[in-house]
């Protein structure tokens, strides 16, 4: 099994007004030199057998038809490594 990741986020054109909040936010919390912020969605995808051209193919579609309004979101899919990762 596989995990497919599709990060969506807003096109840079388009106002975010939830990022424009947490970077207005980040000085008073002590975070200073943030300059920008956007805000985005992830999804993680477990697929069944191998990851190939067909089911990437297959998981953008999803991602253009369902996961992404693509008049103003960008999307990009990806296949994620799964091996166990340790906390530093």
């Amino acid at each position: 099994m596989a995990r497919v990741v599709v990060d969506v986020m807003l096109k840079p054109e388009i106002l975010d007004p939830q990022g424009q909040a947490v970077q207005r936010a980040l000085p008073r919390l002590g975070f200073d030199g943030i300059s920008d912020v956007r805000q985005g969605k992830r999804f993680e995808l477990e697929v069944e057998g191998p990851v190939d051209e067909a089911a990437l193919a297959r998981i953008r579609e999803l991602a253009e038809t369902f996961l992404a309004n693509t008049v103003i979101e960008d999307f990009d899919v990806r296949v994620e490594d799964t091996a166990e990762e340790v906390a530093p």
